[in-house]
């Protein structure tokens, strides 16, 4: 299992329990790319140019509404893919 792979696993599981870096791993290796930062703000464009704007909780883990919402986007980009639609 990729460390993708298990990160994915992971943040499926328990959305609220990703650290921010993992996060931050995890949208990078799933192909994401950060565009830039305005204060603690990061914002991430997908493969598919969705944009999804995140920052880290007070605790230092990822927000678990924002983990929720690239997972679902990932899944329908993925879904498009195997399909052959862009």
């Amino acid at each position: 299992m990729t460390r993708r792979e298990k990160l994915i696993t992971k943040a499926g599981a328990n959305p609220k329990g990703l650290s921010f870096s993992e996060f931050q791993t995890l949208l990078s290796q799933c192909g994401w790319m950060l565009d830039h930062q305005t204060g603690s703000h990061q914002i991430w464009y997908s493969p598919g140019r969705y944009r999804l704007s995140v920052q880290e909780g007070r605790t230092g883990k990822a927000k678990g509404y924002q983990v929720e919402q690239f997972l679902a986007r990932y899944e329908l980009e993925r879904e498009e893919a195997e399909s052959g639609k862009t």
